[in-house]
């Protein structure tokens, strides 16, 4: 396989499916990274959870004369698929185009058999109701019964895309939940992930106070003034 980088660990991997991507989007954006969450998208299955490393796959738009050469054969979607290892979220980059499929139930199949971790497109499923039976997290813009033929050439596999607006490149974090798909540089992970705990940790002591009847003043954002009451909160809880 290429040189794909994988930084999740199965502590980062554990740890990161704890995480909502509300809470990742935020320590991103305070890290100056905007563009993290694929707006857009729903999950095919909201009670499952996604962690994994990205690998790409990339539709062009159809232009007949090329369509031969582009889609037929070991063309970029079977080598997509074929190539996944285990904990691999294949991320498909269909320039938003929802009247079209991009992968079907086969292909969802045989990532599955191959220990991928997730599928992500922000074009449409074909054959969702039989991928909704498939224990595969999968997230997409919309269903079309149509093959990507009506509109997509598979072009690429493994180069950087862009998927409902974000920059996605291969070895990146991948992370959903039932709100979406956030994704995280590598470089990013660790740090992030760390920052994310705390802010969820911290996050939890806010919503006991006021659910317990305390104003949000001092706790949301935390002031220093409760930090040691939050401290407190948080060695007890551990």
């Amino acid at each position: 396989m290429t040189s794909i980088p994988n930084v999740l660990t199965d502590e980062l991997r554990a740890s990161l499916a704890t995480i909502s991507t509300a809470t990742l989007t935020h320590q991103l954006q305070q890290r100056g990274i905007r563009g993290s969450f694929l707006s857009g998208l729903s999950p095919l299955r909201p009670e499952m959870r996604m962690v994994g490393r990205a690998r790409t796959l990339r539709y062009v738009a159809l232009r007949e004369d090329r369509n031969r050469t582009y889609a037929g054969g070991d063309n970029a979607q079977r080598r997509a698929v074929e190539s996944a290892e285990p904990g691999d979220v294949l991320v498909i980059e269909a320039r938003g185009v929802a009247d079209a499929g991009t992968i079907g139930d086969i292909y969802v199949t045989r990532l599955l058999a191959l220990g991928a971790a997730g599928v992500v497109t922000d074009g449409a499923l074909r054959d969702t109701p039989a991928i909704a039976d498939i224990p595969i997290p999968v997230y997409r813009q919309a269903s079309h019964a149509a093959t990507y033929g009506r509109h997509h050439m598979p072009y690429s596999v493994d180069d950087a895309v862009t998927c409902a607006g974000v920059f996605v490149e291969p070895g990146d974090v991948v992370v959903g939940d039932a709100e979406g798909v956030v994704v995280i540089p590598a470089a990013l992970v660790e740090e992030g992930g760390a920052a994310a705990l705390e802010q969820e940790d911290v996050e939890a002591f806010a919503i006991e106070r006021v659910a317990a009847g305390e104003s949000t003043r001092g706790l949301f954002p935390l002031a220093e003034s409760r930090r040691a009451d939050y401290e407190a909160w948080k060695a007890a809880r551990d």
